[in-house]
Order: structure tokens, then C-alpha cells, then sequence
């Protein structure tokens, strides 16, 4: 399969119109949540408009800020704009609208992960080990977790999940791990990193039970490389919980056990 018949470039591409750092785009309800589309999914199509303006190949640091929801199968815009160029890191803002509404704000560092630091001998001093968990063929589908909503996303992804966390409200502490790809076979590159670390059932799932769905304010994921292919190894944890409000860290290894990204989220427990 070429780029463009994969499901994911297809569902967030961003057609640039004749205002500067503008660009239309078509949210597909096939992400979503429930009624609304995800989170990580809004947050891909539009950092990759971003990218366009950046003229960088990966993002490094994506902020997401998630002021309402979104609309599946409804159109909408990118406004794109650079704040500064730079040779290892350019950053850019951008928001996603719809319906006369803005949904989403972003900031965003890219740089070229492929350009070795001259620091990167240095990096075999601070490692962390993936999460020991079994492999793919051992775990539980995500659509046959009782978590209380609907999955259309699960028409889009392979989200296995590590059989100790996959039994609702039966565990002592707020983690799920598992493992996580394309349906399609896409490979998976930086920018799928960002859907990825929103893509899991809330870890609150194996503690507190039937969740439903967990809207998310605030989303930082930090892609720290290009993964290798194959599956993406993941493990969420919770262990801040106030006011209605959670603190959500993500981990996500390639198969070869490098660390590909981090993310962390402020979201609402409904």
C-alpha cells in the first residue's frame, strides 16, 4: 500500500487553501469515542497541517489543548502559523475549527529525529526499560472490555490489553499496558505517536471500573524517537485524582525496546 490508501493519511490530510497557513480537512467520525471523535486523532490531523508549515519531518513536543469537542463527519480548518524557524527545532501554533467553533489549540516543536545529537553517547546512562507484559497473541482485544461506550476507533486501530488490567474495576491500582498498531498495517511513524498516547482505554478503567468516557483538557506527548516497526508497546498510569480532575502518564516502546514517546494528560473523570 501506497501513503495515501492507508486509513490514517487518508482520514487526517489537510487540503491548503488560498488564505496563508490555512488548510481544510475533513474529521471522520470512524476516530471516535462514543459520539465524539478522539482526542489524539483531532490532535494528528492537526499537527499535521502543522507540519506543512514547519518544513520539519517529526514533532518533538506537541501540546494539545482540547476547548470542546469535535464533529465526526463534518469539515473543518487549520489555522497554522510559525512562531519561530529554527535548525534543530521550529515551533508552531495551530487550531482546529469547525462549525464556526475552534476545538482545538496547539503548540508544537519539530525538528528531524534521523540527525544523531552530539550528546548521544550519553544516552545508554538514563534508560527506561519497557513494561514487562505478555506478548500481542496473550492479550484482549480492546473492543471486549466492558467499558461502557462505544469504540468506532477500534474499526481504525489494534489495541491489545494486558490481561491483568483488562477486567473492569478488578485491580488495586489505575494502570493498563498493552500493545497497540494500525488496523490497516500502516507503519507507524512520529506522527502516529501523538494518537497513540491517546488511544488506550483511562487507566482508571482497572481500578474504579465502567468509566465511560474521559474527555481530555490537556494532552503533552514527547516523541523522543522514530519508532522501528512492528507493535508499540504501552503502559498508563493514574496516580493523581482530585476535584473530578486526573493526571494520566503514558510510556510507549517500539519492538526493539527503545522509548518513543511520553505523554501526559489532564482529563475529567464523568
Amino acid at each position: 500500500m501506497t501513503a495515501g490508501d492507508y486509513q490514517f493519511d487518508d482520514e487526517t490530510r489537510g487540503e491548503a487553501l488560498a488564505e496563508s497557513g490555512t488548510f481544510g480537512v475533513n474529521i471522520a467520525s470512524s476516530w471516535n469515542i462514543g459520539e465524539n471523535p478522539n482526542g489524539g486523532y483531532l490532535s494528528a490531523t492537526t499537527l499535521r497541517a502543522m507540519r506543512e508549515i514547519a518544513q520539519q519531518p517529526d514533532p518533538l513536543s506537541v501540546t494539545t489543548h482540547f476547548l470542546r469537542p469535535g464533529s465526526g463527519d463534518m469539515p473543518g480548518r487549520v489555522e497554522a502559523t510559525l512562531i519561530r524557524p529554527g535548525r534543530r527545532s521550529t515551533t508552531v501554533t495551530g487550531g482546529l475549527h469547525q462549525d464556526g467553533k475552534q476545538r482545538v489549540q496547539m503548540v508544537a516543536a519539530f525538528g528531524d529525529l534521523s540527525i544523531p545529537s552530539s550528546s548521544e553517547t550519553a544516552s545508554a546512562l538514563v534508560e527506561t526499560e519497557p513494561v514487562d507484559i505478555p506478548g500481542p497473541e496473550a492479550c484482549l482485544t480492546r473492543q471486549g472490555l466492558e467499558q461502557g461506550v462505544e469504540l468506532p476507533i477500534m474499526s481504525r486501530l489494534d489495541v491489545r490489553i494486558d490481561p491483568r488490567w483488562a477486567q473492569s474495576g478488578a485491580a488495586d491500582r489505575a494502570e493498563v499496558s498493552g500493545w497497540i498498531r494500525f488496523s490497516d498495517g500502516r507503519p507507524t511513524d512520529s506522527l502516529a505517536l501523538t494518537l497513540f498516547g491517546d488511544a488506550f482505554p483511562p487507566s482508571l478503567f482497572s481500578l474504579l471500573g465502567k468509566v465511560g468516557w474521559v474527555p481530555t483538557l490537556e494532552l503533552t506527548v514527547h516523541i523522543r524517537r522514530r519508532p522501528q516497526p512492528g507493535w508499540i508497546r504501552a503502559r498508563f498510569t493514574t496516580e493523581d485524582l482530585h476535584n473530578g480532575t486526573l493526571i494520566e502518564n503514558g510510556q510507549l516502546w517500539d519492538e526493539s525496546g527503545a522509548l518513543v514517546a511520553q505523554s501526559r494528560q489532564l482529563a475529567l473523570l464523568l
